[in-house]
């Protein structure tokens, strides 16, 4: 077999911008992206650990506050001139806090909503004028399980998911007489540092130890455990290829079976 004839070879000499690349889901999609040939730009609020990770992987790095419009610019901007441009952008940066809905602060929702709805907004418009101007690019956009099945103690959380999808199917459908695809994933429970705090949450609210919480999780997933970061990395590395040429406006459940419409 060719090397023109590989998995995802199409993929090679591309340039991804990768929001909240530094921990987590977003590290596994850019190392994920890297293995391919893909020039990576991780840009995350954390720039020590988002410095790390583009070390470990070859790629660049570029603080980003994704709640703020020139904050994203610039990092999309300074990621054009040191890469010489951007053919994929991978909206992952988020965030959840844990709380009864009847408890909800004010504060829990617009922290949620500020970076997991108005982050996913910013970068794909940013992305999306640049993909018009160029005529083509590839949106993937991180949403979740609780995108597609309301989760308790995250009702904001939930809220700020589901927006990303509708936005997601909405933006592809303008979009993609351009040349421009828009897809999410919806993963599970993935065994990240964000599913850590949760588990601690969770069990401090529900009164049960949280290896129990953990074990209710595996529990509900029909392929038997905790989803890696990796499971969801290699969905996304689809997503962005021609292998994924006819898909848009899609949210992908990777779930192991815990959601299965």
């Amino acid at each position: 077999m060719s090397n023109a004839d590989a998995p995802y070879s199409d993929l090679a000499g591309k340039r991804a911008f990768v929001t909240g690349g530094a921990h987590g889901i977003g590290r596994a999609i850019s190392a994920a992206l890297s293995k391919r040939g893909v020039k990576v730009a991780i840009a995350d609020l954390d720039l020590e650990a988002a410095g790390k990770a583009a070390e470990d992987i070859g790629a660049v790095a570029f603080p980003v506050d994704v709640r703020d419009r020139d904050s994203v610019e610039s990092a999309f901007a300074r990621m054009i001139t040191e890469l010489g441009g951007c053919e994929i952008l991978i909206a992952n940066a988020g965030v959840s806090t844990m709380r009864p809905a009847l408890e909800l602060t004010d504060q829990d929702w617009d922290f949620n909503f500020a970076v997991n709805a108005r982050g996913i907004f910013l970068a794909n418009q940013i992305a999306a004028r640049h993909f018009v101007a160029q005529g083509g690019g590839c949106i993937v956009n991180t949403a979740s399980l609780a995108a597609k099945v309301g989760a308790p103690l995250l009702a904001h959380y939930s809220a700020s998911k589901f927006a990303v999808l509708g936005w997601t199917q909405a933006l592809a459908r303008e979009l993609a007489g351009k040349g421009i695809r828009v897809n999410a994933v919806c993963p599970g429970f993935v065994k990240t540092g964000m599913q850590a705090r949760e588990v601690e949450w969770e069990s401090a609210l529900r009164g049960i130890s949280s290896e129990q919480v953990k074990a209710e999780y595996v529990a509900q997933t029909p392929l038997g455990r905790l989803e890696l970061p990796e499971d969801v990395a290699d969905v996304v590395v689809f997503l962005c290829s021609d292998q994924a040429r006819f898909m848009t406006g899609q949210g992908l459940n990777v779930t192991g079976g815990v959601y299965m419409t």
